[in-house]
């Protein structure tokens, strides 16, 4: 388990994961019918996650096309030719279902935001979902800086994501920064490089409690 330690001094910035913290998980009929316009039987909607999570680390570090990740997982003899209606399908309801946010998160970021403190998003995603949540209003209003493993060409918990994401914060001091994920392993990386974590387990509450620093209550022995 990752320590749930606070930053020595004031807040400098925050670094945050999209999905699982910002972003809300699909629903099980949103997996449905991305699997069905891929082809799947409806019976096989678990083998087609199963299908679709083993091959999209590459999509999410840049490394490969649209294109090629549904050429993967298509079923059966079903075909999505680049330009075709169905590869634009598969794009646009694949982009769509991560973009649902968490409205307590989002509430608990503006107030942040209203403080000053510099928040970067930090997050494994391909292209076009990038692309998307740099569209988004309450991104462009809130985050200083947006950092997408497409565009590094690697993926957590890789510590070249991190660094890149220090960098994009204007390189405050690790030990002032906050870096916020859903997935213990990103935590662990990021702990190893310095920065405090909170292993994010939907809880917005906690990570209000993680921002908000009051001031140290004295003791009347000094400690």
């Amino acid at each position: 388990m990752i320590p749930s330690t606070t930053p020595s001094e004031r807040l400098e910035a925050l670094i945050l994961d999209y999905n699982g913290v910002i972003g809300l998980q699909p629903t099980p009929q949103m997996w449905a019918r991305l699997a069905a316009l891929a082809g799947w039987p409806a019976h096989q909607v678990a083998d087609f996650e199963t299908e679709f999570w083993a091959r999209r680390a590459p999509y999410d570090a840049g490394e490969i096309s649209t294109h090629a990740f549904w050429g993967e997982l298509l079923y059966g003899q079903l075909t999505a030719p680049r330009g075709s209606a169905l590869l634009d399908a598969l794009l646009r309801t694949d982009t769509e279902m991560w973009t649902h946010t968490d409205d307590a998160v989002i509430r608990v970021l503006r107030e942040a935001h209203a403080t000053g403190l510099r928040m970067i998003i930090l997050s494994n995603a391909p292209h076009p979902l990038a692309e998307a949540l740099d569209r988004t209003p309450w991104c462009s209003a809130l985050m200083s800086k947006t950092v997408y493993s497409a565009h590094l060409g690697t993926n957590k918990p890789d510590p070249r994501t991190y660094e890149a994401a220090l960098v994009a914060a204007g390189m405050p001091h690790p030990d002032n920064t906050l870096f916020v994920d859903d997935r213990l392993e990103n935590c662990a990386a990021a702990a190893q490089l310095g920065l405090h974590t909170l292993h994010f387990s939907g809880d917005s509450t906690a990570l209000a409690s993680r921002i908000t620093q009051p001031t140290p209550t004295v003791m009347a022995n000094g400690v």
